[in-house]
């Protein structure tokens, strides 16, 4: 485990969850998944990561975007890195999620290499 970080990844995928929570633990990252926004939202609250990989869009009422800005609320000072992930692709898109309180948002596919550096990064920038 690379220093006991933890990444909560919150995709409704389960081929997308399996592709990044596999790449995360052969990087040496604890894993925790959800598959919902309601789920994912209180796997955040109970587990407390030290990131949270976030799909835009999410069943269970509460899409990415929303998340995104609740999980904002908790943390005013920015210190938990939040990676928006999505299909979503165009620059308006990345706009908002960045509005939102995303700290990168990053267009699938995407390879395991730059997804699991793009992680590191956003550690690296907080701890």
């Amino acid at each position: 485990m690379i220093n006991g970080f933890k990444v909560l990844v919150i995709d409704d995928s389960y081929t997308s969850s399996l592709f990044m929570a596999s790449a995360l633990e052969n990087a040496g990252y604890r894993v925790i998944t959800a598959s919902d926004g309601p789920q994912g939202w209180l796997k955040a609250l109970q587990e407390r990561p030290h990131c949270v990989i976030l799909d835009v869009v999410l069943p269970g009422g509460v899409d990415g975007f929303r998340l995104c800005r609740l999980l904002r609320a908790q943390d005013p000072q920015r210190r938990l890195p939040i990676i928006m992930v999505s299909v979503k692709n165009t620059s308006m898109d990345k706009a908002w999620g960045l509005r939102q309180g995303a700290d990168r948002y990053l267009s699938k596919p995407f390879s395991e290499e730059s997804f699991v550096q793009l992680v590191g990064e956003v550690l690296a920038e907080r701890y």
